[in-house]
């Protein structure tokens, strides 16, 4: 049986990569491709895949709010037609989502940069649970039953609690250690091991040893990597200066109007983030 496939991601790069290690199955079939959380409703509503591989971070609609979107069309439409709810494999670079989902087992995910011992792993995920099949005892299907799970996960004082833990990070400024509401930071800096952190009105250090555990506890919907020393807030940045051979520098909301600058990898980013 073929497996029919969506990849929904708003870099084409990764949508790219994806479907080029897809294509080492022989049983999968890549139908179409979406850009955004919008995009992927209309394609799952036109396609019916079995299989969605969804961005969690995506603008519109985030990966959760479209399996949400789609679950209330699916039931709208029981009574006309009942159709399939696909399968979903989370894409996302950010591993804490990983946690959010697999709380109740109810999807796979994958993290950024794909591999192709990974994504085989999933596939093999998936056809497990195709073959088993069957019907909950309140008539769902087993898929539906499981995002519902999902979605009451998501919803829940618990699930909240989650999110509310990373709304402030610690930051040591001398002898002290400050609760600073992450809509607060400017943007974080590393140099010789040592992360600095800015405020518009101070500036301290994190406690973190490298950048990438310090994105752990930042909210990765406000937080960008823009260079491979600097971590900027995106609600922060007060002006985008165009550099010397298309590259750019951002001129920061703190004190000193700092300017940061964009990585060539992270260019195409910054185009997408503000339209240039």
């Amino acid at each position: 049986m073929t497996i029919s496939v969506l990849i929904i991601d708003d870099e084409q790069l990764a949508r790219d990569e994806l479907a080029y290690l897809l294509e080492s199955a022989k049983d999968v079939e890549v139908v179409a491709q979406g850009a955004n959380g919008i995009e992927a409703v209309e394609l799952i509503e036109e396609h019916h895949p079995d299989l969605v591989f969804l961005d969690v971070q995506m603008p519109g609609l985030d990966g959760f709010a479209v399996i949400q979107r789609v679950m209330d069309r699916h039931r709208e439409q029981k009574n006309g037609g009942p159709w399939s709810l696909p399968q979903f494999v989370f894409a996302t670079a950010y591993d804490q989502y990983a946690v959010r989902a697999f709380d109740v087992n109810a999807v796979d995910y994958l993290l950024k940069p794909f591999d192709q011992v990974r994504v085989d792993k999933a596939l093999e995920r998936v056809r497990g649970r195709t073959t088993n099949g069957g019907a909950a005892a309140n008539g769902d299907s087993p898929i539906e039953s499981q995002l519902d799970a999902l979605l009451s996960l998501l919803k829940s004082p618990q699930g909240a609690a989650r999110g509310a833990q990373r709304a402030k990070l610690i930051v040591q400024a001398g002898s002290r250690l400050l609760l600073v509401d992450q809509a607060e930071i400017c943007f974080a800096e590393i140099d010789d091991g040592v992360i600095r952190v800015v405020t518009q009105q101070f500036e301290g250090q994190s406690k973190c040893r490298t950048i990438e555990e310090l994105l752990d506890q930042l909210d990765p919907a406000m937080f960008w990597r823009a260079h491979r020393s600097f971590v900027v807030n995106i609600n922060q940045i007060r002006e985008v200066v165009p550099w010397f051979k298309s590259t750019y520098q951002l001129r920061m909301n703190d004190k000193k109007q700092t300017e940061i600058p964009v990585s060539r990898a992270q260019t195409k980013r910054l185009r997408e983030l503000f339209n240039l």
